[in-house]
């Protein structure tokens, strides 16, 4: 990813630094919404006042250890020190040295196991699937229960949405009329799963039988038996494997199945266990036929895909380290819980009813969540000069704009839910991103649509296919869903991708492509 000479230098110097002054409630999500979408680069003041104030700590500590030598080696003399060490007895030196190695191996003992993201794979989407707008717009016209009026709301939708003419729909959704029912959506589902998971294999030479946890998401299609049990059924999978399935937790699912995952194998399993996690969405059985707008934009976003994610706390063919998760959950507040709500219209049809007010609390939601995890991951120098910024404006100004963190001082990519154009132009006038920052997503939400839980692993193919993470580089992950509910993953990279393999390979070459901006 191209920037400045200054932005790289800054983000060298400012990496994982412990949090001081950022726990101060953050208020600056809903005040800068309308800010340039551009961030601005940094001066060559804020670089030196970054260098001096990160390294602080290190800088005074090597000035005092040298003055304290220096003055050690002035006021005593060589002979003295050894006669002091002839004077101990052996007996104590031991003593010192078991302590010494007891500790440091209750220590290591203690310390929760590191989680390593092995490889992921995502669906590979089959021709026969794709879907253009005409063709979408077709068959909801041979929906009988949906009127003209109904249509043309869709229609208008679909052109603001930011979704390209190339996205993928259940072979369910083709048929004249749609045909959504229990079989179709099961069939969405094997053929989402099996694909990913048997790319993942082999994508990793794993062994169905080494996989020690299963953890499978899907918010609406819960069948009986589930989703966990249709996998261990189809791979033969070993009898005392801990599985879990979770359901109904929406888009962010998928975040949460892997902080699910990391408790298991740092608490549950043996060193060097295997996670296997899967995320995904069936739209077949779910396509709403009747006619409330709020119950029809679903229709119009949601697309088929899914994610096949191996985690283990072994890093010796890892890929990525787990670095901080965070969840953040509303649902106390009555207006965030019905947000995105599963009804009934009043004909009796059921579908998910968005709120006109869901993108104001993503990003009150958001600005709850970066509170936690901007004190784990901004650099000491932003966490001030933030505090510094709130002191002003209590006892001086309160006009002056509060200071926005550089986030690109904490992260090199950025992996934002694929929701909706809407969300993504909140998230990046929230924080100050660029263009390129939020690319991956914008490219993905053309590309699939929203794949609900799995978008994040399709951005972050997205970014691997541009071959433009390296070692080192860290990775934010940032999922919304109902609830309302807002989960980050930060991950730091150990080895960089080999090759292009997955959705992207035969189309990455044609992005980015230009889009044109929300219409208000």
């Amino acid at each position: 990813m191209k920037r400045t000479t200054q932005l790289n230098k800054a983000s060298l110097l400012n990496r994982r630094h412990p949090p001081v002054l950022f726990h101060t409630t953050i208020h600056f999500v809903a005040a800068n919404l309308k800010n340039m979408n551009s961030p601005p680069k940094p001066k060559l003041s804020k670089a030196l006042f970054q260098l001096v104030v990160n390294n602080f700590i290190i800088v005074v500590s090597v000035l005092l250890a040298t003055i304290i030598l220096l003055k050690a080696a002035e006021l005593s003399r060589p002979s003295k020190h050894l006669a002091w060490l002839h004077a101990v007895r052996q007996a104590h030196l031991v003593l010192v040295i078991f302590i010494s190695i007891v500790f440091r191996t209750l220590y290591v003992m203690c310390r929760p196991r590191s989680v390593y993201l092995v490889d992921y794979a995502c669906f590979r989407h089959t021709s026969n699937c794709r879907t253009s707008r005409a063709s979408f717009l077709e068959h909801v016209r041979n929906t009988p229960s949906i009127d003209e009026e109904s249509i043309q709301f869709m229609m208008r939708m679909l052109e603001h949405s930011g979704i390209g003419d190339q996205t993928y729909l259940p072979p369910a959704s083709h048929y004249i009329p749609p045909h959504h029912a229990l079989d179709e959506a099961r069939n969405e589902a094997e053929q989402v799963i099996f694909s990913s998971i048997d790319d993942l294999f082999a994508k990793t030479n794993t062994n169905p039988k080494t996989i020690d946890i299963l953890i499978t998401n899907c918010s609406a299609f819960n069948p009986t038996p589930s989703l966990v049990d249709m996998i261990v059924n189809k791979y033969k999978l070993r009898g005392d494997i801990r599985s879990i399935h979770i359901s109904g937790m929406g888009c962010s699912a998928g975040l949460i199945s892997v902080e699910v995952a990391k408790n298991l194998l740092q608490v549950a399993a043996p060193q060097g266990a295997l996670a296997l996690v899967v995320s995904t969405e069936i739209v077949s059985i779910h396509f709403y036929t009747g006619r409330n707008r709020a119950m029809l934009l679903p229709n119009v976003l949601f697309r088929m895909g899914g994610a096949a994610v191996l985690l283990s706390t072994s890093g010796s063919k890892s890929r990525f380290r787990l670095m901080h998760l965070v969840r953040t959950i509303t649902a106390a507040q009555d207006k965030s819980y019905r947000c995105a709500f599963q009804e009934e219209d009043d004909k009796g049809e059921t579908g998910v009813n968005l709120s006109k007010d869901l993108v104001a609390i993503a990003g009150e939601t958001l600005q709850a969540n970066i509170t936690r995890i901007g004190s784990l991951v901004l650099p000491t120098s932003e966490q001030l000069l933030f505090g510094l910024s709130l002191i002003v404006r209590k006892f001086l100004n309160r006009n002056i704009k509060p200071y926005v963190p550089d986030f690109h001082t904490a992260f090199e990519h950025f992996c934002i839910h694929a929701g909706g154009r809407a969300v993504i132009d909140a998230v990046q006038r929230s924080l100050h991103l660029s263009d390129e920052d939020v690319e991956p997503s914008r490219m993905t939400l053309h590309r699939f649509g929203n794949t609900s839980s799995s978008s994040v692993w399709y951005e972050l193919g997205y970014i691997d296919a541009k071959s433009r993470i390296h070692k080192g580089d860290r990775v934010w992950m940032i999922g919304f869903g109902s609830g309302f509910k807002c989960n980050s993953v930060m991950w730091e990279c150990i080895k960089s991708a080999n090759n292009i393999v997955g959705p992207w390979a035969d189309c990455i070459h044609r992005y980015p492509v230009g889009i044109t901006k929300v219409a208000k």
